[in-house]
């Protein structure tokens, strides 16, 4: 089934009254359970792509169905409501509220959408929380202010963060741009994890070897969807090397 399907969708931007179309008829599926990357150069239009399929930015034009619902046709508070019950999102940059401890930042999202309105709700959140940070191996930093850990164990607050409603797809940007090779490759584990347990996840990346873990990866060219390559579900670390040989050598025939 469809998670999600973006139908000739376009983004223009207006810049000195000269038109910059950003994403020309762009045409995507990702299906539930599915790891999708989207790569290509710099000013490509990736994480245009990205904010605009999951409704942060406004489509000029297109359609984009969401579990049934068209993204473009909902009001402002509608798509409010729909991507903290949905959707999670994890960012190159790890936005955290330096006032709140990493377990408040975590549990956040959670008590403002309907569950969060109930003690036995809050609970519930509370329970979540404390089971994701056990799965992603930070439980002992419940307590502690953001600037006083890793940059690594902050990435993985933010994917329990993103995990906290149970959405049915992420959306990741350059989600290992900020952090060293052994955090970036922990962090990979953990989304490739969640993928296994049955959420979506489209992806923007510079990184080959991150790309290589995902299922199946785009190339994004002057607004377009040039082509894509199906690698297959990541079984293991054991097929890493194999995955990033088949990457590499199609990246290299589109002239990356």
């Amino acid at each position: 089934m469809e998670a999600l399907k973006v139908s000739n969708l376009c983004k223009t931007y207006v810049v000195n009254k000269r038109q910059n179309n950003v994403l020309r008829n762009i045409n995507l599926t990702i299906n539930e359970g599915e790891m999708v990357g989207v790569m290509g150069p710099s000013g490509s239009g990736k994480t245009t792509l990205l904010y605009t399929v999951s409704g942060m930015d406004g489509a000029t034009a297109g359609k984009v169905d969401f579990l049934g619902k068209d993204l473009t046709a909902l009001s402002s508070n509608e798509m409010s409501d729909l991507r903290l019950e949905g959707m999670g999102f994890v960012f190159q940059q790890m936005y955290m509220l330096k006032n709140l401890s990493v377990y408040d930042n975590i549990i956040l999202p959670a008590y403002q959408s309907k569950a969060g309105k109930s003690r036995a709700g809050r609970k519930m959140i509370n329970d979540r929380a404390g089971l994701l940070m056990q799965k992603l191996g930070i439980s002992e930093i419940a307590d502690n202010d953001v600037n006083e850990v890793s940059g690594g164990q902050l990435q993985r607050a933010c994917i329990c963060r993103s995990m906290i409603n149970s959405p049915k797809i992420i959306f990741a940007d350059e989600p290992t741009g900020a952090l060293n090779k052994q955090n970036s490759i922990e962090v990979m584990e953990e989304l490739n994890r969640i993928n296994g347990e049955g959420t979506s996840i489209l992806l923007v990346t510079h990184d080959m070897k991150v790309a290589s873990k995902c299922e199946r990866v785009l190339y994004i060219e002057d607004g377009d969807i040039r082509e894509d390559i199906s690698l297959g579900k990541r079984a293991g670390a054991g097929e890493d090397r194999e995955r990033e040989r088949k990457l590499n050598d199609w990246l290299i025939k589109l002239g990356w």
